[in-house]
């Protein structure tokens, strides 16, 4: 892969909504839901991986302990997402042509559909602004974004927002086909639970 793709894991938010219980810390199969995430980004080509770190930030480093991530802390989590964002860029290498944004509580994510994000981007030709996944209709994550188009409309992000109003109504962003771990993020204790889920590669 020519091109100098990064994996982003945005491991940070407070996820309010799942209880008392730090949701990226729950278990899954043995491993904290967080490292599902991480894990694939690291089978993948992604390279280097970076994970941002925020509420529950001691949890998620000892969570993610032992793997070969890059860890980050952004003391302005509570802000928003595009806060811990624009943290992880700035922990990239200059090199970086672009960067697959994971989201820490999306364990179903695979280290296939990470490295077609990447090769879509190395394909396109034409270096395209984002390459996204597609299921069922919908778009869903991780979102692969071109830091050499997107750059400064990324630093710019402000609140709990990531780059999809950026990417709206853009005819530069690649689609590819994705699976329904590109759909499946837990947001309740409820969601984990429940019998089929969530949805296995």
């Amino acid at each position: 892969m020519p091109e100098a793709v990064a994996g982003l894991i945005l491991a940070a938010g407070r996820g309010t909504r799942f209880g008392l219980e730090p949701k990226l810390l729950a278990d899954l199969e043995g491993r904290p839901l967080v490292r599902h995430a991480a894990e694939a980004a690291l089978a993948s080509r992604l390279r280097p991986a970076v994970a941002v770190l925020g509420a529950h930030a001691a949890g998620v480093r000892a969570a993610l302990a032992g793997l070969d991530l890059a860890l980050v802390e952004n003391p302005d989590y509570a802000a928003g997402l595009s806060t811990s964002l624009r943290v992880g860029l700035s922990a990239l290498p200059r090199t970086s042509e672009a960067v697959v944004v994971l989201l820490g509580d999306m364990p179903r994510v695979s280290a296939r559909t990470l490295d077609r994000l990447a090769d879509a981007f190395a394909g396109a030709g034409h270096a395209p602004a984002a390459v996204v996944p597609v299921h069922a209709g919908r778009r869903g994550n991780p979102v692969l974004l071109n830091l050499r188009r997107l750059g400064p409309a990324l630093a710019g992000l402000t609140g709990d927002r990531g780059a999809g109003p950026i990417l709206a109504g853009r005819d530069d962003v690649v689609e590819i086909a994705g699976d329904d771990g590109c759909l499946y993020d837990v947001d309740t204790p409820k969601a984990l639970a429940a019998p089929g889920y969530p949805p296995r590669d």
